[in-house]
């Protein structure tokens, strides 16, 4: 089975705060659903069309591993918390074996 990459560009961030509450809950919920934090943070370089702006790399040992941890209780409050104080673009996407 291929690994997934769970992969979050962030357009911008409205509100750093509510960004703030949400990576407290949002990090262990994904470790807990067997993600692994792999790259999060600003980009070193941005090329073509790419924001200079967050962006996070998770990996899971499957794309239903990913969705699972996506919709999960712990992950589902994180998002509630984080509300309307991000643009981001979050793509699952499975790994090449």
């Amino acid at each position: 089975m291929a690994k997934a990459y769970w992969i979050t560009l962030y357009r911008s961030i409205r509100d750093p705060e509510a960004l703030a509450a949400y990576a407290k809950l949002a990090a262990p919920a994904l470790q807990a659903g067997g993600g692994r934090i792999l790259a999060r943070g600003l980009p070193a370089v941005v090329h073509e069309s790419g924001l200079k702006e967050r962006s996070v790399l998770i990996e899971f040992d499957s794309v239903q591993q990913a969705v699972a941890a996506h919709d999960s209780p712990a992950y589902q409050e994180a998002l509630r918390v984080l509300g309307n104080g991000a643009d981001r673009d979050l793509r699952i996407v499975p790994g090449v074996e």
